[in-house]
């Protein structure tokens, strides 16, 4: 299955357009050029997921998520590599009525951090942007939960977060 999602930085205010919220906490058993695996708890529930790398010149690339028992997830993530991903999803409906954003705020290493994220079935999806919406980081690999993982937002100089 291929994902194809759009990234961008906050530079607003979407608190008052959040209809529902969860935390997550996730870790990395894989992480390199070709491929990710990760393993998440996602409010009550927990997922592993393989990703490929992003196809050239496009924004989508594999994707397998499985869901798998709450305690599996966590004892998974006691064998994950060492840089922990902690957020709070919040989730805002798009004004076009079909899309729906996703606003990861990143806690701990990442403090400070806020992406939105949309999921697109292509590439060429059209999609309201709000007010909110900051400038598009899609192709930029720091802005990975495996890279931030590795170095997190807290130790990027001010111009690398610019």
């Amino acid at each position: 299955m291929t994902e194809t999602e759009r990234k961008f930085l906050v530079k607003g205010d979407f608190r008052k357009e959040v209809y529902a919220s969860y935390d997550i906490n996730q870790g990395y058993l894989c992480s390199d050029s070709i491929r990710t695996v990760r393993v998440r708890t996602k409010g009550p529930k927990g997922f592993i997921t393989v990703k490929g790398r992003p196809m050239p010149g496009h924004l989508g690339r594999f994707e397998w998520e499985h869901e798998i028992p709450l305690e599996d997830a966590k004892q998974l993530l006691l064998l994950a590599n060492p840089g922990k991903i902690e957020k709070t999803r919040h989730l805002v409906r798009n004004t076009d009525g079909v899309h729906i954003w996703e606003i990861d705020e990143f806690h701990g290493a990442n403090e400070g951090l806020l992406l939105a994220e949309i999921e697109l079935k292509t590439e060429n999806d059209s999609f309201d942007r709000p007010e909110w919406l900051g400038k598009e980081v899609s192709t930029d690999g720091r802005y990975y939960n495996s890279y931030l993982s590795r170095r997190p937002y807290r130790e990027w100089t001010e111009d690398e977060k610019h």
